[in-house]
């Protein structure tokens, strides 16, 4: 007996060892590529900075906008922030992502754990209930009163069920990396809807200003000709003016009146643009625009930074990192597929017919129950190359999205260098047009005069306007070109998506809402989805969400 008793204790023993090698064998194997951040060319300087702006340094983007130091674009920008719905939407991806994290990290426990119970009837056929041993005539009675019907009784079970797929390849872990890396793109995605979304209303402000500006010079420039149009009207009509002086004068005010209706429709239509980005229906923004209506005017002087804070600071450069490492884990999923899944089950219930002696009633006694647990594994052998060639399809999505991260870093340094160039040319074409416009000044206060005393012609006059508006108009949109190009360079250089640090990603009205139609438990809280700042995070470290 005490032999017998050793040998069982010795072979129990061998098979938990045997089980917590398989637990540590487990967690140490993951099959697929590491990930690491591709290589890419970036200059220790930029090309197009001079003398006159700070080339390197730390600078915070946070509240860029603020260099303009006009309250009016603060505000609104505040508002879009709070109200756009766009963000709004990026917002709702997080989550969308942050619960398919949750989803990809339970597959990592026992996928399937499920209680069962039933209540059958079955009736056999005679055929049935003859094979096996010959039972006695009285059981033949018993069971088949008639002679000629099969067994019939009640079966009733309960238990429970459950199954592991041990992630002995890395395939759970793989897979819960791929998510965590899609959760940090999604917030990476709401980050560059933030940029874009403070570049586009600071863009839509400043050309609202430009175009206010544009108006009133042409309106001014109207006033000016209608004036000049009365005096070749007085001298026409006391014979020192001919025709062609006064149409003339009259074809010079219409062309100016007719430019109207166009600044106008535009002005509008940016107005209904703003209107979006502010999450409002299209409609007047009189309240919101009240102050100042002067074209935002640049800093002299901004800090760039160096090259390589885009790949960290670039939203949309984070996004394609984090999309590259989850399609990276990806591999690993598929090349587990390769190898052969091994697998706990077991399940344990109560089992009771009302055959014989037996009745339903029994079920719970302890005489009823039933066991079945063990290992067991599985191969896909014989796949035809299928899942050989699902590694090769992730393998060349990985070195797509590789590339695409290269080109992305390359295409945010033009980005960059495109602006800083256009703003430092329209600076210098700024200084040049702000001479012409009061030489053009001047030149018409003299037309005017010498048109008065007989000396010119009307032409002169006509001339004078025209070059006049012509400049005028030119400095306006080039001071607006000034400041969308200082936005532009703010914008390739990603600022702006900072200011949600510490801030939720939905609303609380959203939030309010959501919890109302479903239980999120802490999935909402802004800890659970909003990664801090820098969005550094190391994949895999997160639990499921009961």
């Amino acid at each position: 007996m005490f032999v017998q008793r050793r040998t069982t204790f010795n072979k129990s023993r061998r098979q938990c060892v045997l089980l917590a090698a398989v637990f540590i064998l487990s967690g140490c194997i993951k099959v697929g590529p590491d990930f690491h951040r591709p290589d890419v060319a970036v200059p220790s300087d930029w090309t197009g900075a001079e003398g006159d702006l700070g080339k390197t340094g730390t600078t915070d983007y946070r509240s860029w906008w603020r260099v303009f130091n006009d309250p009016i674009l603060d505000r609104l920008i505040d508002h879009a922030y709070r109200e756009n719905l766009t963000l709004r939407i990026a917002g709702a991806r997080v989550l969308e992502a942050r619960a398919l994290l949750g989803i990809v990290v339970g597959e990592y426990f026992p996928q399937t754990q499920q209680g069962f119970g039933s209540v059958h009837y079955n009736r056999t056929s005679q055929g049935s209930v003859q094979t096996g041993t010959q039972q006695s005539s009285a059981s033949q009675s018993s069971a088949s009163p008639g002679g000629g019907s099969g067994l019939s009784f009640w079966q009733s079970q309960i238990g429970l069920t459950a199954s592991w797929e041990l992630d002995f390849w890395g395939k759970f872990r793989r897979a819960i990396e791929s998510a965590d890396a899609g959760w940090l793109a999604s917030v990476a995605d709401y980050d560059n809807a933030l940029v874009a979304l403070t570049a586009d209303v600071a863009n839509s402000y400043i050309t609202i200003r430009t175009l206010e500006k544009r108006l009133n010079i042409a309106r001014r420039n109207a006033q000016t000709q209608r004036e000049n149009l009365n005096i070749a009207e007085a001298r026409f009509k006391y014979g020192t003016a001919t025709q062609l002086d006064l149409d003339q004068a009259e074809t010079s005010l219409n062309n100016t009146l007719a430019a109207l209706p166009s600044l106008e429709a535009q002005l509008r239509q940016t107005k209904h643009g703003l209107s979006v980005l502010l999450g409002m229906a299209p409609g007047d923004l009189t309240g919101y625009l009240n102050g100042p209506a002067h074209i935002p005017v640049s800093p002299p002087q901004i800090v760039l930074g160096i090259p390589v804070d885009l790949l960290r600071r670039r939203p949309d450069i984070r996004a394609a990192e984090h999309r590259a490492a989850a399609q990276s884990a990806q591999i690993g999923v598929a090349k587990a597929d390769l190898y052969p899944a091994f697998s706990l089950s077991g399940t344990f219930g109560f089992l009771s017919t009302d055959i014989g002696s037996s009745s339903l009633s029994d079920m719970f006694n302890w005489s009823s129950r039933f066991i079945q647990a063990g290992p067991s594994f599985q191969w896909n052998i014989l796949n035809y190359g299928r899942i050989s060639n699902n590694v090769r399809l992730q393998d060349a999505r990985l070195q797509e999205l590789l590339i695409t991260y290269q080109n992305m870093v390359l295409t945010a340094q033009q980005e960059v260098e495109d602006n800083l160039v256009a703003f430092l040319r329209a600076r210098d074409r700024a200084e040049y047009l702000a001479r012409s416009t009061a030489a053009a000044a001047r030149s018409l206060d003299l037309a005017v005069l010498q048109y008065q005393q007989g000396i010119k012609d009307f032409t002169t006059v006509l001339i004078a306007q025209q070059s006049l508006l012509n400049e005028q108009d030119s400095l306006a949109t080039t001071m607006g070109t000034i400041a969308s190009s200082l936005v532009g360079v703010y914008r390739a250089l990603g600022g702006g998506w900072e200011i949600r640090e510490g801030k939720e990603l939905v609303p609380p009205e959203i939030r309010a809402e959501m919890e109302q139609r479903t239980d999120w438990g802490k999935l909402l809280t802004p800890a659970s989805y909003n990664p801090p700042i820098p969005p550094e995070s190391e994949p895999g470290g997160r639990w499921p969400d009961w």
